[in-house]
């Protein structure tokens, strides 16, 4: 075999250790994707989630100016899950993107109390949320969607047999499929889509991300092209403690996601 064989082959083998070892460090890096980013319009009720997670109990709190960041031990898994609760103030809440390409899933968080009144600023929000997961390049996973009905225990039912938190999850739901198809079709008819709700909107291009696969494009989470949508209703109080029978019907649904699925 002559020399320049030999240095072929030798530089072919080093190609493939190269590419074999990048894809198995991307696969590693990949599959230990264990954070859970807590979004949300401010008032929301993010970061009394967050506490109920992690400490077990709602602490007082404010509207925060800046994210948290804290642990939370699932038993029978190896590694903790990271929740960072990121601020909804509309200067800081695209903090996210930063930590994007390292979350499992995004927890949307809705007061399902208010979503009527604030319809427009919440499907704002969103709206970037949903164009940032659509602008995440093939070749990454994409983030579970999820979008929390919450403080659905407020929620006037019609009957002391119905389902709060089912009523809470068809009302956000309804709610913010009417106002993204009407940013929706606003932007495919030439007006800015920024106009409908943003009140922070200086110099910011139109967005994206509301492609849908269903019939004539109308918006439907489950036709969304940017992967799964996961509608749950919770809620918290100033008491909660993190046992199962506290839990039960508030932030129960949202624990027991997690659990399964990070």
């Amino acid at each position: 075999m002559s020399s320049q064989t030999l240095i072929l082959a030798s530089l072919f083998v080093a190609v493939i250790s190269i590419a074999i070892f990048i894809f198995v460090s991307r696969r590693k890096g990949q599959s230990k994707r264990n954070l859970l980013l807590l979004l949300g319009p401010s008032d929301s009720g993010k970061t009394s989630i967050f506490s109920s997670l992690v400490y077990g109990h709602v602490v007082q709190t404010n509207t925060s100016m800046q994210a948290n960041s804290s642990f939370l031990n699932i038993h029978g898994k190896r590694d903790p899950i990271q929740i960072v609760d990121v601020p909804g103030h509309p200067r800081l809440r695209d903090q996210f993107t930063d930590s994007l390409s390292s979350a499992k899933a995004l927890a949307f968080v809705v007061d399902a109390n208010t979503a009527s009144r604030n319809a427009a600023v919440i499907a704002e929000h969103l709206h970037s949320v949903l164009d940032a997961i659509m602008a995440i390049p093939p070749s990454q996973p994409l983030p579970t969607l999820l979008i929390l009905a919450h403080k659905c225990d407020l929620i006037k039912a019609s009957s002391s047999s119905a389902d709060t938190s089912a009523l809470a999850v068809t009302r956000v739901q309804t709610i913010l499929e009417r106002e993204l198809e009407r940013r929706r079709s606003s932007q495919s008819g030439g007006m800015g889509v920024e106009a409908l709700g943003d009140e922070n909107n200086d110099e910011k291009p139109n967005m994206g991300g509301l492609d849908c696969s269903g019939p004539g494009g109308t918006f439907r989470f489950e036709n969304w092209e940017g992967g799964e949508v996961v509608f749950l209703g919770t809620s918290v109080k100033g008491s909660e403690v993190a046992d199962e029978k506290s839990m039960k019907g508030s932030i129960a649904p949202l624990m027991d996601w997690i659990e399964e699925n990070i």
